[in-house]
């Protein structure tokens, strides 16, 4: 995959970020390209070999039509989680490093449902706020409208499911 400067990529588990640089630098006796972007959240530099683009999961932001898929399977999709504890968290993670979105949304939908019928760990609650930050800054590029508007369209998704977001954790910290 080839990027261009100022182009809008994703860079899994961290979320949208920005192309700002394509360097050229020498790794064992090879010329390699490298693309530094800046994380739009927080402004985490990273820079990845092209070699590396594919195994590291960078990707470009999702089509619009795609994130309308991400939104309806919120809305209708079927989750279901483990009931083991480390089984869920090993699984849910595997899930969020995978880059996709739609595991993201998988993640949120099923770590909000089971909040709703037993309290989340200090752990699941960090990992539902970075799935919820996932989806919304990724849904709200794609889309071209502001993160608020896109938290606002997720729980209205969340509640046609008949499920609704925990108190969000950064309100206590």
């Amino acid at each position: 995959m080839d990027f261009k400067i100022g182009d809008k990529v994703v860079y899994p588990n961290h979320g949208v970020g920005i192309i700002e640089q394509i360097s050229y630098g020498i790794l064992n006796g090879k010329t390699e390209k490298y693309f530094l972007l800046k994380i739009m959240s927080g402004g985490l530099k990273v820079m990845v070999p092209q070699n590396n683009v594919t195994s590291v999961g960078l990707r470009p932001v999702i089509r619009s039509l795609d994130a309308a898929k991400v939104l309806t399977y919120i809305e209708k999709g079927s989750c279901c989680s483990h009931n083991d504890w480390k089984h869920r968290f090993k699984e849910n993670s595997e899930r969020m490093r995978t880059g996709s979105l739609l595991e993201v949304a998988t993640v949120l939908k099923s770590l909000v449902s089971l909040s709703g019928s037993k309290p989340l760990s200090f752990r699941e609650k960090k990992m539902l706020e970075r799935a919820k930050h996932l989806l919304v800054s990724e849904l709200a590029t794609a889309r071209n409208t502001s993160e608020q508007q896109m938290e606002d369209s997720l729980v209205r998704a969340l509640a046609k499911a008949k499920l609704q977001m925990p108190v969000s954790l950064e309100k206590y910290e």
